[in-house]
């Protein structure tokens, strides 16, 4: 591939009522300009090809038109790869059939990301552009830790196995704090938090992935502010037999009425902080809950990496909770894992060391940056 000339990377997450942008320069890892355009199609913005349109007058508006010389690239957050799709990848008309073959896997989220895919290329179809893709992160489990243990051939009829999402967040802040502790990310093993509304954990060996909790769809694995996280499959069948519930129905309710919401009627953990304060125990329910599923992935994630160095807590609530941090290490001195009250406190907005200075595991609070990481990803593409 020909080298671009220009240094900038517009990265583009089109969701299905929204579309966030950020344009970052390579050369100096510096951000330009941000922006969210919400409510497609539920008011002044009629359609994603208008919210496109409003981004790029927005640029213009500061000097940073897409027709600009320094552009190098687009780059897409694409939520679901499936098996094929495990790098970077840049955008054809064969890349976006692919994509659209995936949309079972992703129904909420696929046909968003490729709707935004299309009016960019339209906008700019001299311009490289780049999909980058959630799962691709996780594409390196090994196979007894990517199947589920169905029958093989329908299994793979229907392309059940665990896929893993949040791959970027995941990527970046497991170099990241490989960086922080002044090693090469091939020297670390580190199970990272990422803990927002939605939530997921990786254990992450010498840089690569090996186990993660989200599954074949974000559902699985850790509570989250609306999803259940694991449960057992059978109550799926109880609540359709005994409850008289639909498909549909049960689909609503364990990805977006339960979690934290379900629990106690709140997911913002500020909120549930609060009303712990007040003495709820309806609210201390739900986060006792929601700690306990984390402390259960740890202590899993350090069986399967046999050697922890870093446990690194990132997004909304790994970032800025302090209690769900200290609750959720609580208790794994045998692990070789102690956090320093004083140090937890501290509200930064820099990646930092929170472990206690005899804690054999370091723990760290790294903030993600998938945007910057998308953008990494496809500059190198476009350059290599």
């Amino acid at each position: 591939m020909n080298r671009t000339p220009g240094t900038r990377v517009l990265v583009l997450n089109s969701g299905s009522s929204s579309v966030k942008y950020q344009l970052l320069d390579m050369a100096g890892g510096t951000r330009l300009a941000s922006g969210l355009v919400e409510r497609i199609g539920d008011g002044p913005v009629a359609d994603h090809a208008a919210a496109l349109k409003q981004v790029a007058d927005e640029l213009a508006a500061q000097g940073l038109g897409l027709d600009s010389p320094e552009l190098a690239a687009v780059g897409h957050r694409v939520v679901h790869g499936g098996i094929r799709f495990t790098e970077p990848t840049l955008i054809t008309d064969e890349v976006v059939a692919a994509i659209e073959e995936l949309v079972p896997l992703a129904p909420l989220h696929n046909p968003a990301n490729i709707t935004g895919i299309k009016v960019a290329r339209e906008l700019r179809p001299d311009l490289p552009q780049v999909a980058v893709f959630d799962t691709a992160f996780h594409s390196t489990l090994p196979e007894y830790a990517a199947r589920y243990a169905i029958d093989t051939a329908t299994a793979d009829e229907h392309g059940v196995r665990r896929y893993g999402f949040h791959g970027t967040s995941h990527a970046y802040v497991s170099r990241a704090t490989a960086e922080l502790l002044g090693k090469d990310p091939s020297e670390v093993n580190v199970i990272v938090l990422h803990l927002g509304n939605g939530a997921s954990a990786s254990a992450v060996r010498g840089g690569t992935c090996v186990d993660t909790s989200m599954g074949l769809t974000p559902l699985e694995g850790l509570v989250m502010g609306t999803r259940s996280g694991d449960i057992d499959p059978a109550v799926i069948f109880h609540l359709a037999r005994v409850g008289g519930l639909s498909t549909d129905e049960i689909d609503d309710l364990l990805n977006k009425r339960s979690g934290l919401l379900g629990l106690c009627g709140d997911n913002d953990m500020r909120e549930i902080g609060r009303r712990m304060g007040e003495g709820d125990v309806t609210a201390q329910l739900a986060f006792d809950v929601y700690v306990h599923r984390l402390r259960k992935y740890v202590g899993a994630y350090t069986a399967v990496l046999g050697r922890v160095d870093a446990i690194a807590f990132t997004a909304g609530v790994g970032e800025n909770s302090a209690a769900v941090r200290e609750a959720a290490l609580r208790g794994l001195t045998a692990l070789g894992v102690e956090v320093d009250a004083v140090r937890n406190a501290v509200r930064s907005p820099s990646a930092r060391l929170i472990s206690a200075d005899e804690s054999r595991v370091a723990v760290a609070v790294v903030p993600t940056d998938e945007e910057m990481e998308i953008a990494t990803q496809a500059y190198a593409l476009v350059q290599a």
